[in-house]
């Protein structure tokens, strides 16, 4: 037997990504971003084949279609993409240059997006367009929504997903010039640069006014150290500042390595002299800084937030400002663009500022050159950048990896076939086995649960949204790795459990081609080639079967091209037919086997 090393339950979509690209949960340095149950059930267009399925013991015959169709995996077609926004024209000259027709239409309300986005296949927007989940469900051919820039918090990444819909962004695209404005509004707060520049040119020349105070050895607090946080550091120390810091991902002695002490935010708030976020705004971020926060924080502690708007709580800011436990703040964003209540803006403390942090003419060209290279990348199926949803697709760009998918998918439409009369399914356990598969167990968890959803009612699965599907059809998802016993190498084993009733199959590849080595049991003398149309059938062993189900299949017109038996020849045994083509019924073969299942791949 082998010994699983790894055993990880899927009941949702898991994934550990940076506090930039799509979130950390602020109270641990895990997260789990769950999918939520309820979701629209997506239409499915009316398929290709059939499988026919009989079960002897209830004397039922089901019908279901069988064609298992490929995944969405790359490469992905994308032929036309939508501009909603103002982005660098290198963006629209890329994408072009690859073949990819652009349209560029700015300023679009809601209503106009929706008619719209129907006729393509990639989305690009900054920050101004909101892609809802209105406007995704209208999308029936979108694939991509490239994100022109750092975070995705204008768009429903749940409601793509769910939709096998690619969300990318440009992580490092901006990442200079918003570090640069953080370091701006530091200083501009220490100095009272702005409020001067303003009182000089009303004609006024009020030096002790606006007395300031030196960044020199004093200290600030980075919450989020990613890509921003870190150049933040790098610029502020050369100012001899103390630089602490807090991430839940990034681990204390990388930090370290550039000059960040972490420590537990409880640590950090009376600590800090300046505080500035480089955070997304997620459940555990938002009103980050509020009232017991500041309350925390040394007296006239001044704070940024170049990052999100809610991150700080409005409200309790504009407190603490007016009570002078808050000195000062450096603001770049806002809960509401613009903000309509100009109360903060307006107090002579803050520096507020139209959003401007990725406004320089680099950091446009770098977002809008960088996420038409990650479009053109993945749809050459060269790498994957940037996705914040579809993590599983970055190990999938080599051949191997497309013969292992072909597998995943093929072991689940024969799994599904066999198991049609005992929905629905309640729980799937998938092992790989081998040295050179363990790398894989993710995305082949993805293939196995798209060939057991695909043509379930209302479904569509792919590698993007299946683990969600499965979640919310109620599966319970297990996957785990083994060392190889000895046996093969490479084996992927799939294990259901539909109505209390147990299926499992093994397969590999071999020559570049999925087989099927074992099924419910019965292991098979030689792999079975898990293409063309395939005939399943559980029946007991006897010298006479063969030749019985050649005759049945004669009359009905249908040549045998290959037959596959078990090593066993005793109790009740799978076998499979390769056949010319698919039965008609398979009611003609009710009296000779117990159960028969058909499929085309």
């Amino acid at each position: 037997m082998a010994s699983c090393s790894l055993r990880q339950s899927r009941r949702g979509m898991m994934g550990v990504s940076h506090m930039e690209r799509g979130g950390a949960n602020f109270k641990s340095r895990t997260t789990i971003q769950s999918q939520q149950r309820g979701a629209p059930r997506l239409h499915h267009p009316q398929p290709s084949g059939l499988l026919l399925l009989i079960d002897h013991s209830s004397q039922v015959v089901q019908r279901a279609t069988a064609r298992p169709r490929p995944s969405k995996m790359a490469p992905i077609c994308v032929k036309t993409v939508l501009i909603s926004e103002s982005v660098d024209p290198r963006c629209r000259t890329i994408l072009e240059d690859n073949g990819i027709r652009v349209t560029e239409k700015q300023n679009m309300k809601k209503d106009e997006l929706i008619a719209e986005i129907k006729d393509y296949d990639g989305l690009v927007v900054r920050s101004a367009t909101k892609v809802t989940a209105d406007v995704i469900n209208a999308a029936s051919n979108l694939k991509i929504i490239g994100r022109a820039g750092t975070g995705v918090d204008n768009v429903d990444v749940d409601a793509a997903t769910k939709k096998g819909i690619i969300v990318m962004n440009t992580p490092s695209g901006n990442t200079i010039s918003a570090a640069e404005l953080t370091c701006a509004l530091l200083m501009s707060l220490s100095r009272n640069v702005p409020q001067a520049a303003m009182s000089m040119k009303q004609g006024n020349w009020d030096r002790k006014k606006f007395m300031g105070a030196e960044l020199y050895g004093k200290v600030l607090g980075i919450v989020g150290l990613g890509r921003i946080g870190k150049e933040v550091a790098s610029r502020m120390q050369s100012f001899g500042m103390k630089t602490i810091g807090y991430d839940p991902i990034t681990p204390p002695e990388v930090s370290a390595s550039w000059g960040v002490e972490q420590m537990l935010l409880e640590q950090l708030w009376p600590q800090c002299d300046y505080i500035t976020v480089h955070t997304p705004l997620m459940p555990s971020t938002v009103g980050l800084l509020g009232d017991e926060t500041f309350a925390k924080c040394k007296k006239g502690v001044k704070v940024v937030n170049c990052a999100r708007g809610g991150i700080i709580d409005e409200a309790a800011l504009l407190r603490a400002l007016e009570s002078g436990q808050c000195g000062g703040a450096g603001l770049d964003v806002f809960v509401e663009e613009p903000p309509k209540d100009r109360s903060l803006v307006s107090h002579p403390n803050v520096v507020g500022l139209p959003h401007l942090g990725a406004s320089t003419k680099e950091a446009q060209a770098r977002c809008g050159e960088d996420i038409a290279l990650q479009i053109v990348d993945m749809v050459k199926g060269n790498k994957l950048v940037g996705a914040v949803n579809a993590q599983v697709l970055s190990s999938t760009f080599s051949q191997e990896s497309h013969q292992l998918i072909k597998l995943g998918e093929a072991i689940g439409a024969v799994l599904q076939s066999c198991s049609a009369s005992k929905r629905p399914f309640g729980q799937v356990q998938i092992t790989t086995q081998g040295d050179s598969m363990k790398s894989s167990t993710g995305y082949m968890t993805s293939s196995v649960l798209v060939g057991l959803l695909n043509h379930e009612s209302g479904c569509l699965p792919n590698l993007i949204n299946v683990l969600s599907l499965a979640k919310e059809s109620g599966i319970t998802v297990d996957q785990a790795h083994c060392a190889s016993d000895g046996a093969a190498e490479c084996v992927c084993k799939v294990e259901i459990v539909a109505s209390g009733y147990s299926y499992n199959a093994a397969g590999s590849v071999q020559g570049g081609v999925p087989v099927l080595l074992e099924l419910s049991g019965s292991v098979f003398r030689q792999p079975v080639s898990l293409t063309g149309n395939l005939l399943f059938f559980k029946a007991s062993a006897s010298p006479q079967l063969l030749s019985s189900v050649a005759g049945l299949l004669a009359t009905e017109g249908v040549e045998i091209e290959s037959f596959s038996a078990p090593s066993d020849r005793t109790g009740d045994l799978w076998y499979c037919v390769g056949l010319s083509s698919l039965l008609k019924d398979l009611g003609a073969l009710k009296s000779l086997v117990k159960e028969a299942a058909q499929l085309a791949i």
